[in-house]
């Protein structure tokens, strides 16, 4: 029935957002160039790795902007929109369409992280990555790695088509007060260590 519902649900959004997903790649490539996807490997059901899919919302690196230090001068204006509204996670949908992700689960996270999992957060690999999560309802990147994980393995262990459509309907009110977006000022997560 998950399944089912994945399948029709990002049908029917790419389809009704087709307008909207080419009019932001096309604002994308005019104001950052190409390429207008961001690309990263991150680890899904089982750890098993798939290319996740969303808008680019930062300029290249220039001279000595390497690593997350320097993330928040890299986000563009629209960049920064694109986040706040999530519209940059709308190519995740293709994922979801393939079957590398769902609608709803623990939010898939670099490959790298997975031998950093203790045996209790490696449990979020036992379901497919999500779109939205238990926990992006419960504070989104404001939680720190430790909640963020404890309420995926919670999610693990009570999914139901109920609890998703809950995530669902709580996941609209969350997108549209734009909360939990950025993790104490920063722009993108702290890289987790393990614990």
């Amino acid at each position: 029935m998950k399944r089912t519902i994945d399948i029709f649900v990002s049908c029917a959004v790419l389809v009704v957002a087709a307008p909207l997903l080419l009019g932001v790649a096309i604002v994308v490539r005019c104001t950052m160039g190409s390429p207008v996807l961001f690309r990263q490997v991150r680890a899904g059901r089982n750890g098993r790795p798939f290319t996740l899919l969303k808008f680019r919302t930062m300029r290249p690196p220039r001279a000595g902007e390497i690593g997350p230090d320097h993330d928040a001068a890299r986000v563009t204006r629209l960049g920064r929109f694109l986040r706040s509204t999530s519209l940059d996670e709308l190519p995740e949908l293709v994922n979801v369409l393939l079957g590398r992700m769902s609608i709803v689960g623990p939010r898939p996270l670099p490959t790298a992280y997975v031998p950093r999992y203790s045996t209790e957060q490696a449990r979020r690999l036992e379901v497919r990555p999500g779109l939205t999560g238990w926990a992006v309802v419960h504070g989104r990147n404001r939680l720190t790695w430790d909640e963020r994980f404890e309420l995926d393995r919670w999610y693990v262990d009570h999914q139901s088509l109920r609890l998703d459509l809950e995530v669902i309907w709580l996941t609209i009110g969350t997108v549209l007060k734009r909360e939990g977006v950025n993790h104490d000022g920063e722009v993108t997560m702290t890289e987790f260590m393990g614990s």
